[in-house]
């Protein structure tokens, strides 16, 4: 039961006067108002009937020290029974008890969902607009890189654990043992990796065999894990080892760090106020995910919060046709670097004139027509192909020293672009300026909170399996202590003007 308690402040009260106005949770406190977490959870508590349970304000604030302060749950609770600035936080009495440790493990779990902790960073950025504390309008979007909790396995590793467990899940469940099950195949011998997958297969499809013919619908767990092992492997990508690589934590997938490396866990995209570095919006995906496919999401919840946007920077995983659409629908300037997968022109060797609709080549020759063209490309799987052929003048191509190496057996060079090429073409041309190079400088601004995640708040590695509510939080805490550097500047901006007034008035 959800009963509110009383804010009455007791007489030991008066030590929190103790506390300077500069310290980083007072001027949080005095940014921040937290009693709306008490409504957003209001729901999920019965109003009538139960024990009192402690108020979700309280147990917020009390994760939201861990992450400042990267502690434990028993830390946090050991901490906050005698720190007077973490009992001032938490708007308690000193002399109050607080709630048992394995309290805030079952609210973490039960309580914070991923939509709660997206409308309780949203509500925060919306009390700092109003207040005046934000006035950013520039944004920058980054996605991070977070190792899994646990190690990736083989495909054949995988299915030989999860043979284990049905015939162990069967023998706990039925007091029986499953009989006439061949030997386990030591996989490992075997030096053809396409052959050893194979072989593990054939192992786990009999043990799953096996397994069905002599349970019953009684055996809940035992059916389970067979339906489990059946839908890992009927997924393609499971095989191709794309898919899951870990039965402690399913959600983790490969990811890519570079064309040379990559990494097992997940991957947070996030985005920030340029340039006071407030984080506007999160989201969790697994390490496949592809950098800005969420973006619409992640502008709404930005936008919600009641910012204004007219600059968006990213990095060229950004530069994308739908996301400059994005951009271009709110009216905002794009700072994305073109991606040179974005259109294929060797801009050494061609340049385009917007008013003609020519290209030119190093060599002085000009295209004379063009034609829209659409085929089905080589690979099937890619789907449709279509843009435009330049047609470069016959009888300059033919002469050209360059003929044999540029245009090869045909008469002239033919020259394919896609739909996008000019207009990506003249992106890249406008980003060579001074001034866009001037402005994209403030994008590394991103990279430091980056740095400030990893190192600082636990999204170098995930602490447990699965993600959503660790970066959520962390996103949080480090808002709340970006928030209070913001308050303690301005505070120290406005003592040196008043005393600049009074030496100038006395003087």
């Amino acid at each position: 039961m959800l009963r509110p308690q009383s804010k009455q402040s007791s007489f030991h009260c008066l030590l929190y006067n103790k506390i300077p106005d500069n310290h980083i949770l007072k001027q949080i406190k005095k940014a921040v108002d937290f009693s709306f977490i008490n409504e957003l959870l209001k729901d999920t508590y019965c109003q009538n009937f139960g024990r009192p349970a402690k108020e979700p304000e309280l147990m917020c604030k009390l994760l939201f020290l861990e992450h400042i302060y990267n502690l434990s749950d028993e830390k946090v609770i050991v901490e906050a029974s005698f720190n007077l600035t973490y009992l001032y936080f938490l708007d308690i009495n000193p002399e109050d008890t607080l709630p048992e440790r394995s309290l805030l493990s079952k609210f973490r779990k039960l309580k914070l969902g991923e939509q709660l902790l997206d409308e309780i960073i949203i509500e925060i950025v919306r009390q700092c607009v109003a207040k005046g504390i934000l006035n950013d309008s520039s944004v920058s979007i980054d996605a991070t890189h977070v190792e899994a909790n646990t190690i990736k396995k083989t495909p054949e590793r995988l299915m030989k654990h999860l043979a284990r467990k049905i015939i162990t899940t069967y023998q706990v469940e039925t007091n029986d043992e499953l009989e006439n099950l061949p030997e386990v195949p030591d996989y490992k011998e075997i030096s053809d990796h396409k052959q050893a997958k194979q072989v593990m297969k054939d192992y786990l499809e009999t043990v799953i065999g096996t397994a069905e013919s002599r349970t019953t619908t009684d055996a809940l767990e035992t059916n389970q894990m067979i339906k489990k092992a059946k839908e890992i492997l009927d997924e393609p990508k499971f095989m191709n080892q794309t898919g899951i690589r870990s039965l402690i934590d399913e959600d983790a997938r490969v990811g890519r760090k570079s064309k040379t490396s990559n990494f097992f866990g997940y991957k947070v995209e996030f985005m920030m106020t340029t340039d006071q570095r407030i984080i506007t919006a999160v989201r969790t995906a697994s390490g496949a995910y592809v950098d800005g496919t969420l973006i619409e999401e992640l502008l709404s919840d930005t936008l919600t919060s009641g910012l204004t946007i007219n600059e968006l920077y990213g990095d060229k995983a950004y530069f994308r046709k739908s996301i400059l659409e994005k951009i271009e629908e709110l009216e905002a300037q794009s700072y994305i670097p073109v991606s040179s997968a974005a259109y294929r022109i060797d801009e050494s060797e061609y340049s385009y004139n917007k008013d003609s609709d020519q290209w030119f080549c190093s060599q002085g020759n000009e295209t004379v027509s063009r034609k829209y063209f659409k085929r089905k490309r080589k690979d099937a799987k890619s789907g449709i192909q279509e843009g435009y052929r330049y047609y470069f003048e016959k009888e300059t191509c033919r002469n050209c020293p360059k003929h044999d190496d540029c245009a090869k057996k045909a008469v002239r060079k033919i020259l394919y672009t896609g739909l996008n090429t000019i207009e990506f073409y003249e992106i890249s041309q406008s980003q060579k300026t001074d001034e866009f190079k001037e402005k994209y400088k403030k994008r590394a601004s991103i990279e430091g909170k980056n740095a400030e995640l990893k190192r600082f708040h636990g999204l170098g590695r995930a602490k447990s399996y699965g993600l959503v509510a660790m970066s959520k939080q962390a996103a949080i805490a480090v808002n709340l202590k970006r928030i209070a550097a913001i308050m303690t500047a301005k505070s120290s901006c406005f003592f040196d003007i008043f005393v600049s007034f009074r030496i100038n008035f006395v003087f």
